[in-house]
């Protein structure tokens, strides 16, 4: 057997990833985040929907900041989930596979729902 030494531990943040593949891992976090918090926006619509004093109530609470952060992450998941899905349409007919067409198109996505989200926020605000 062969005497190397072997690293003990892989830090994952020294770890320098190139921008599809961190585009990626957003887009997976992006869809985990909105299935992760469907019940919720469920809930919200039911309670808005059943009377005129549920959705008086619903619309007070996502008046706190916090709130209203929360709101625009959820957005955010929406915009990047959705501009990925549409990048990897594309993926799938063979547009945008080779490095720097995916590296560009990688930064499309990150552009385009970063802006759609700082728009959605300051319309929020």
């Amino acid at each position: 057997m062969l005497n190397c030494p072997r690293p003990v531990d892989l830090n994952l943040l020294k770890v320098k990833l190139p921008l599809p593949a961190l585009v990626s891992i957003l887009h997976r976090v992006s869809g985990a985040l909105l299935f992760l918090l469907l019940p919720v926006l469920l809930y919200g619509l039911q309670v808005s929907l059943s009377s005129a004093q549920g959705f008086a109530q619903w619309q007070a609470g996502l008046q706190s900041p916090l709130s209203k952060l929360g709101l625009l992450t959820l957005i955010w998941a929406y915009l990047h989930h959705f501009c990925m899905g549409l990048r990897y349409l594309a993926l799938d007919f063979d547009r945008g596979v080779k490095l720097v067409q995916a590296r560009w198109s990688a930064k499309l996505v990150l552009v385009i729902s970063l802006t759609l989200t700082l728009l959605i926020g300051l319309r929020l605000w």
